[in-house]
C-alpha cells in the first residue's frame, strides 16, 4: 500500500499542466507524484479488449455473491420518456441498499460501467452499495438504459430521475436532502458528470411530484471514468453506443464533462490509473484542471499502474488504497461518520 506523499501545496495548480506530466492530488492542499502520461496510441490492448479483460479479471472479484437489495423501485411506473416497449430493458431502476444505521444520513446513487451496452452490476454496484453500508451509508444502484435499443438521453434521463427519486424520498429513506451523492464507473462515471453538470433545481409546477425536486448531486466520486466525448479524450466504444457514428460536434462538446464545468458543479473524488489502455487518464486531468479553474473542491488520485475496470481494487494490491481515500474525504465533508477508535 503506497500513501501519496505531499510535495507542494494544490493552488498552486492554477494552470496547465506542463507537457508530459501530470500529477498525482491529495485534495486540501497538495499534490503529489509526477507520472508520465501514456498515450491512447500507445496503450495495449485495445480498448475494447480491456474493457473486455475488466469485466472478467480479477476472478477473486466475482468470487463472493451479489449483495441483495432491500427493495428494487422502477424509476417511472408509469413508463419512462422514450421508452420503446414495456419490457425490463425500457424500466430503469433503482436497487436500494440501506445500512443498519446512518449516522451522517448519506445517500450514493451508484452508475455501474459497461460502455453503455452492459452494466457491471456487481462488482461496480451491488458490492459498492455493500462498501458504502458497512460505512454507515445508503446505496442506491442505477439500472439505467443501455445500446442499442436506447442511446441519448435516456441514459442521462434515468440518472438525473434517480437523484431526484431519492431526494423526493429522502425522509423515508433515512436520507438528508442535502446528502444525496453519486459515484459512477467508466461509462457511469460518464452519467455521473454529466449529471453534476447539467442539472436543474427542479420544476415545481410538474405533473410529476418527483420532477419538482432537484437533480444536482450534492457530491460525485469518478472511477475511470469515461468522461469525454471529444475524439483524443473519449472512450470509443461508449460514445459511440450513446452518440452513434455521427454525432452532431455541438452534442460532443455538450457531453464531454470537461467543458461543462461551473462554479455550480458539485465537490468530486477522482480516482484513475495511468496505464488505464480503455479510457484516456487525461480525460480525468483535463476535468479536474476544469473544477480547480472553476473554484470546485476536487480530490484527485492517480495510481501509477492499473487496468480498467478495477472496482474496489480487489485483488489488486497497489489498488487497495483508493477506498481508504474515499472513505477519508467522505469523512472529511461529513458524508461518512468517523470511525470508531480505539482507546
Amino acid at each position: 500500500m503506497t500513501a501519496p506523499l505531499c510535495a507542494f501545496p494544490l493552488s498552486r495548480w492554477t494552470r496547465p499542466f506542463p507537457a508530459g506530466k501530470l500529477a498525482l492530488f491529495a485534495a486540501f492542499g497538495c499534490a503529489a507524484l509526477l507520472l508520465p502520461i501514456v498515450s491512447r496510441a500507445q496503450s495495449t490492448p485495445s480498448a475494447a479488449s480491456a474493457l473486455t479483460a475488466a469485466a472478467s479479471a480479477p476472478a477473486a472479484q466475482a468470487a463472493a455473491p451479489a449483495p441483495k437489495p432491500s427493495q428494487t423501485v422502477v424509476l417511472w411506473p408509469k413508463g419512462a420518456p422514450g421508452a420503446v416497449g414495456d419490457t425490463d430493458l425500457d424500466k430503469p431502476t433503482l436497487d436500494i441498499y440501506l445500512p443498519a444505521s446512518n449516522p451522517t444520513h448519506t445517500g450514493v446513487v451508484i452508475c455501474p460501467g459497461g460502455g453503455y451496452t452492459h452494466l457491471s452490476m456487481q462488482k461496480e454496484g451491488s458490492d459498492i452499495a455493500a462498501w458504502l453500508n458497512a460505512r454507515g451509508v445508503a446505496g442506491f444502484v442505477l439500472k439505467y438504459r443501455l445500446a442499442p435499443r436506447y442511446g441519448y438521453p435516456a441514459p442521462i434521463d434515468d440518472g438525473m430521475r434517480a437523484i431526484r427519486y431519492v431526494r423526493a424520498h429522502a425522509a423515508d429513506l433515512g436520507i438528508d436532502a442535502n446528502h444525496i451523492g453519486m459515484i459512477g464507473f467508466s461509462a457511469g462515471g460518464h452519467l455521473t458528470a454529466t449529471v453534476s453538470t447539467h442539472f436543474d433545481r427542479g420544476h415545481p409546477n410538474a405533473p410529476d411530484p418527483i420532477d419538482s425536486f432537484s437533480d444536482r448531486p450534492d457530491f460525485a466520486i469518478l472511477c475511470y471514468a469515461a468522461l469525454s466525448m471529444r475524439d483524443v479524450l473519449s472512450h470509443g466504444g461508449s460514445r459511440s453506443a450513446l452518440l452513434g457514428s455521427a454525432a452532431d460536434p455541438k452534442l460532443i462538446d455538450f457531453l464531454s464533462a470537461e467543458l461543462q464545468v461551473t462554479s455550480d458543479t458539485p465537490p468530486t473524488f477522482i480516482y484513475h490509473t495511468v496505464t488505464d489502455s480503455a479510457v484516456p487518464v487525461q480525460s480525468s486531468v483535463e476535468y479536474f484542471q476544469a473544477l480547480l479553474r472553476a473554484g470546485v473542491p476536487v480530490e484527485m488520485h492517480l495510481f501509477q499502474s492499473g487496468p480498467h475496470g478495477t472496482g474496489l481494487g480487489v485483488g489488486f494490491p497497489t489498488l487497495r488504497e483508493w477506498p481508504t481515500l474515499l472513505e477519508n474525504w467522505m469523512r472529511a465533508n461529513q458524508w461518512m461518520a468517523p470511525a470508531a477508535t480505539t482507546p
